[in-house]
């Protein structure tokens, strides 16, 4: 879910020198809030958030209305509703995210076959070649707003500019239900006096580096002679800044997109300090962990744990391994390493999670004399054959059968190599 609540909010309304522009960046607004909404039309206009009922649970998304009052993804439903206290908390269906998702995706492959879907609810388009026979880029991306409102029910927002990065940047500003044409001639004059922050690979650390040597702006930063900025935040940061600052970003619209990162993790109903009980729930995400990796034909070379603590400070660490693996075990081996490295006595721990990371093509490694994880891969691979057949959760681990501690709700998620603001939705 993005920051904005709207209220920056600007959009193309008459004609314009679209020529050149033909990246496109349609971005759904409130994407799971708005599907709930179709299912419960008495309450648009009202605040809504999505997300589980219970006082450990994350809003996964929220109408303007809600965003309006400080709503904020990833933010606790019980201070959501702190809040805003009249919003309405609907359950998360994810099924019917991802079929409304599939919709809105074949409407953009009908416009050109250059879709490059970064999320659940956003995509690339490059429609250079689809001028001739459905008009100016403006002209398309009107289109495609009207076509997702009558077939779906779902509005959508579409920046158009000559460039990925400039295409997404208009499509937030635009937000909601809006467009935003920015004319390549007028790329500096839209980007340079926008704060640093809404560049790419500008977080809060990176932000207060570039602060300190007096740089608020994109213009400002765009003046730093790229040996200096290199010199100041490093010679692969300085170099992309430097490039999107003054505009530039040569990356075309990639139809296939690769998994940079596969994870689970899990928010418990109560603060867990029992170590045994959290090393069980590892074991867990892991081996759903290296099945997802296996379905995607996937190997991981990192293997990273996330812990937040009862205080909500959260931590990651991270190893990586000699090999690239996708069995469960060798994962959770990994990964409990790193929870007894870290873990002290008596913290307790609100989520934890495991992640692999630096995916590779499973069996791209280097070959090896013995595998020490050869009985287990092959354990697996027989259970990912039983799941296939009877559903998932049919053969599980003998530690997996018993007690566990009451957990809020799962969370999968994969990140694309595509650079994105990093607030979903």
């Amino acid at each position: 879910m993005g920051r904005g609540d709207g209220r920056d909010r600007q959009v193309t309304t008459g004609p314009v020198d679209d020529t050149g522009a033909t990246k496109l960046h349609v971005d759904m607004d409130a994407f799971y809030a708005s599907v709930e909404l179709l299912d419960r039309p008495e309450l648009r206009g009202r605040p809504a958030i999505v997300g589980h009922a219970s006082g450990r649970a994350v809003v996964s998304s929220a109408t303007y209305e809600a965003r309006r009052r400080g709503v904020r993804s990833a933010m606790p439903v019980a201070q959501a509703l702190r809040l805003c206290p009249e919003a309405v908390v609907l359950e998360p269906h994810f099924d019917k995210y991802a079929h409304y998702s599939k919709r809105v995706v074949g409407i953009l492959h009908d416009v050109t076959p250059l879709v490059e879907q970064v999320s659940i609810d956003e995509a690339f388009l490059d429609v250079a070649g689809a001028v001739r026979l459905l008009g100016s880029p403006a002209r398309i991306a009107t289109d495609i707003r009207q076509r997702v409102l009558a077939e779906t029910g779902l509005v959508c927002s579409v920046g158009v500019a000559a460039t990925k990065f400039m295409a997404k940047l208009a499509s937030t500003r635009s937000k909601p239900d809006g467009m935003l044409v920015i004319p390549p001639a007028q790329t500096l004059a839209f980007l340079h006096p926008l704060p640093i922050a809404a560049l790419w690979g500008v977080g809060p650390a990176m932000q207060e580096t570039l602060h300190r040597y007096g740089l608020r702006t994109v213009g400002d930063l765009a003046d730093v002679p790229m040996g200096v900025l290199r010199g100041w935040v490093g010679e692969a940061s300085g170099t992309k800044l430097h490039e999107l600052a003054n505009g530039i970003d040569p990356r075309p619209v990639e139809t296939v997109s690769h998994e940079k990162s596969i994870g689970h993790e899990q928010t418990f109903e109560t603060d867990v300090t029992d170590v045994t009980l959290l090393r069980r729930e590892l074991l867990r995400l892991s081996t759903q962990v290296g099945a997802r990796l296996r379905s995607h034909g996937m190997a991981g070379r990192t293997v990273a744990l996330k812990l937040r603590y009862a205080d909500f400070r959260t931590i990651a660490r991270s190893r990586t391994l000699a090999e690239p693996t996708n069995v469960g075990k060798r994962l959770y081996e990994e990964a409990a390493g790193l929870l007894d490295a870290t873990l002290r006595s008596g913290d307790a721990v609100r989520l934890i999670g495991v992640r692999a990371e630096q995916l590779l093509p499973d069996g791209s490694g280097a070959p090896v004399l013995w595998d020490p994880d050869e009985e287990w891969r092959d354990a697996e691979n027989a259970i990912d054959r039983v799941a296939a057949r009877f559903g998932a959760g049919t053969v599980t681990t003998a530690s997996l059968v018993g007690t566990t501690p009451r957990k809020v709700g799962d969370t999968a998620n994969a990140r694309v190599i595509q650079e994105r603001d990093g607030h979903p939705d």
